[in-house]
């Protein structure tokens, strides 16, 4: 990492990360998912040959796959994994909307109705680590929300199975249906749906950069939540924040990926000094030390800011997944952040909390997408269909607004649809 002035730099520069660009592998995605919605599960048991080197012919997880996990579990995981499902159902159900209708003028009624997804799928990624807190992040909005159906798709092991940690969070959770199968070629097949997974109205959850092409390309035939590429953190610190809390929560997100994306802003120059000096000597001892080089060797920086207004103006502009803010006016300072995906505030709220038990989504946006999307939510799963109930007299009080822009927009049976009802007698 290497500390920047503010007066110094081009900020539309300095906050360019990896993003989601996944172009170069459209074409390898777009042939996947052609095959896979024409050949079903046959094309899946060849890419799963071929990718995860494992030869399936039952994708489908068994209920007694699931119980054997519960029994092989470490108890201490078991109970963090309850408690982290109660807490982030607790949260999760505060953020149903409520239908309403109201009179809009006389004899005009209109409201809005609230209606859950039919069927979701959740894609919970493998790789680099296993993340049973995702199976969790995703599933659960979803059956809040009052899906009729989850199901999961996951790459499975070397020897055909999945994770017990994933069975279970899966299970807790309340998924409907587990499957072992990863990349794009899951995307596609909860997409067009095959002979064992069936099709779904919406795709969310991380993935590689296969995984996210694939869902760019099948939007369209179902929905998604938003593109997600590697995690992200900016920190604002002013004299007082803690450069140990500091350097870790750096550290968690850089030990992610080596794309990932870590910020510290802040008006202190001994702050600076001392974070980075810091990072240096806990990154020497970390596990996962090549990792976390590759990404602060790319994507990490550190800037001086002459005050925190400042600080939250490259905020604003880098528009972190995560934020937090550690100082003496975190209160005034949140009141000023436009962009950011999930806000941490004070120096005992790391991301890892949020990562994992304390209520709050960790499926989030990045890449700057925090400008224009949210992160996971209950209402992701739902739909608000719009009503209206008119009365004779309420139809009389709209002609004069809906006949003459019907007709000079060329619609004339739009208009005698209002006409003819307003000349029938009762």
């Amino acid at each position: 990492m290497e500390i920047l002035n503010y007066k110094d730099i081009d900020l539309g520069k300095v906050v360019k990360r990896s993003g989601d660009d996944v172009s170069d592998v459209i074409p390898v995605a777009s042939e996947i998912l052609a095959n896979v919605q024409k050949n079903g599960d046959k094309a899946l048991t060849s890419y799963t040959e071929k990718f995860d080197k494992v030869l399936i012919n039952e994708f489908k997880v068994s209920k007694q796959e699931i119980q054997e996990s519960y029994d092989k579990i470490d108890s201490e995981l078991l109970e963090a994994l309850k408690s982290a499902a109660f807490n982030i159902e607790k949260f999760h159900k505060m953020e149903i909307p409520e239908g309403w209708n109201m009179e809009i003028s006389e004899g005009v009624i209109g409201g809005q109705i609230i209606r859950p997804l039919n069927t979701v799928g959740c894609y919970i990624p493998g790789g680099r680590a296993p993340y049973p807190s995702t199976i969790l992040m995703t599933i659960i909005p979803a059956k809040i929300a009052g899906v009729d159906k989850v199901i999961a798709c996951t790459p499975p092991m070397a020897d055909g199975s999945v994770m017990d940690a994933i069975l279970v969070a899966a299970d807790i959770a309340g998924a409907d249906e587990i499957y072992k199968v990863g990349g794009a070629q899951a995307i596609a097949a909860m997409a067009y749906g095959t002979e064992s997974i069936p099709k779904v109205e919406k795709i969310v959850g991380p993935g590689n950069v296969f995984v996210t092409a694939a869902k760019k390309l099948v939007y369209g035939d179902v929905d998604i939540e938003f593109p997600a590429g590697p995690s992200e953190v900016l920190v604002i610190a002013d004299e007082s924040a803690d450069v140990e809390f500091i350097a870790l929560d750096i550290l968690s997100q850089a030990e992610h990926d080596p794309n990932a994306s870590c910020f510290l802003v802040t008006d202190s120059l001994k702050i600076a000094r001392k974070s980075l000096e810091e990072i240096k000597i806990k990154t020497k001892i970390a596990i996962r030390r090549e990792v976390i080089e590759e990404s602060l060797s790319k994507y990490g920086k550190i800037i001086l800011v002459n005050d925190l207004d400042e600080a939250v103006d490259v905020s604003n502009v880098y528009a972190p997944e995560h934020l937090i803010i550690s100082t003496l006016r975190d209160d005034e300072i949140l009141g000023n952040i436009k962009n950011a995906g999930s806000i941490f505030l004070g120096k005992y709220s790391p991301v890892a909390c949020g990562d994992y038990g304390s209520g709050t989504n960790h499926v989030l946006p990045t890449a700057g997408g925090a400008k224009m999307y949210s992160g996971l939510s209950t209402e992701d799963f739902l739909k608000k269909p719009t009503v209206q109930k008119i009365t004779k007299k309420g139809l009389e009080n709209l002609s004069s607004t809906c006949i003459p822009i019907a007709e000079y927009e060329g619609f004339t049976s739009h208009a005698d649809s209002i006409k003819i009802r307003l000349d029938k007698k009762d």
